[in-house]
């Protein structure tokens, strides 16, 4: 899974999603691409279940690019803890996503292999994306 391989700080506070994505919103590499339509967290485990259907269909002639990594930390305090104490541990990694940010890029897939490939993708996201195609 994703994550980073060192931080400086551990714990971090959770940033607002508000706005829309002014970086990473357009197709730079591939032909076709996954875009965010609302805000959200994505897990590590949610982009590499993702990611699974995308390698097996571009694993052949194709590309694969993820646009988005979990370098964020969310922490969760034990069940049944009594309050203070502190910050929680931190249990997983999320990327941060606004709307318009794109998710994930193909390149060199024939075009109903690619949105079959982003549609089983979609299925496994908790936030709405479309799929959207290099304009020429």
């Amino acid at each position: 899974m994703l994550m980073p391989e060192r931080v400086k700080w551990r714990k971090q506070h959770r940033i607002r999603t508000k706005g829309i994505a002014t970086r990473g919103n357009k197709l730079s590499f591939g032909d076709f691409g996954l875009k965010a339509i609302e805000p959200g967290w994505i897990t590590s485990r949610q982009i590499e279940a993702a990611r699974l259907p995308l390698t097996q269909v571009s694993h052949k002639s194709g590309k694969m690019w993820i646009r988005i990594f979990p370098d964020r930390p969310v922490t969760k305090k034990p069940a049944e803890t009594r309050m203070g104490g502190g910050k929680g541990d931190p249990e997983f990694w999320t990327a941060i996503v606004k709307p318009g940010r794109i998710l994930f890029e193909l390149e060199g897939i024939p075009e109903k292999e690619a949105i079959r490939a982003l549609q089983l993708a979609q299925d496994k996201l908790p936030i709405k994306t479309k799929i959207v195609k290099r304009e020429v």
